[in-house]
């Protein structure tokens, strides 16, 4: 089996599942595990401190990651749901680890250089730090 890791932030993420589907046998060769990360962050003001893991639902799936899921299953794509909380790239990187991905397959969006530095890139990090091959698949 063929294992793509497909972390999934929005609906853009179906034009990676187009990808992963037009993979040579995709339905009898190819498992994808989706990956939805519930970002970690900390926020305070008057009325107190909130905590991500005081809001993390393990089992609170967005919208757009069944969509995703859905989509592969019609087409016959073995598909394992993942949600996890954590910094998005570490997670990512762990992910992949983990589950002996042969590939990860992202989807980006166009942003300038800039926008890059400002507010960095979960897909910039994922190519930096993981020892796996990354798809990164662009809108045209």
């Amino acid at each position: 089996m063929y294992t793509v890791l497909m972390p999934v932030k929005s609906n853009r993420s179906l034009e990676a599942a187009d990808y992963v589907a037009a993979l040579p046998d995709s339905e009898s060769t190819v498992e994808v595990v989706l990956l939805s990360v519930f970002e970690e962050f900390e926020a305070a003001d008057e009325a107190g401190v909130v905590r991500s893991s005081d809001l993390y639902e393990e089992t609170d799936l967005p919208a757009h990651v069944v969509e995703v899921a859905e989509s592969l299953e019609e087409r016959g794509i073995d598909v394992t749901v993942r949600r996890e909380h954590g910094d998005p790239t570490d997670e990512i990187v762990r992910i992949a680890r983990e589950v002996d991905a042969d590939t990860i397959a992202m989807a980006g969006r166009d942003r300038s250089a800039t926008g890059k530095i400002l507010f960095g890139s979960v897909i910039q990090g994922v190519i930096l730090e993981s020892d796996r091959p990354v798809t990164v698949l662009r809108r045209e």
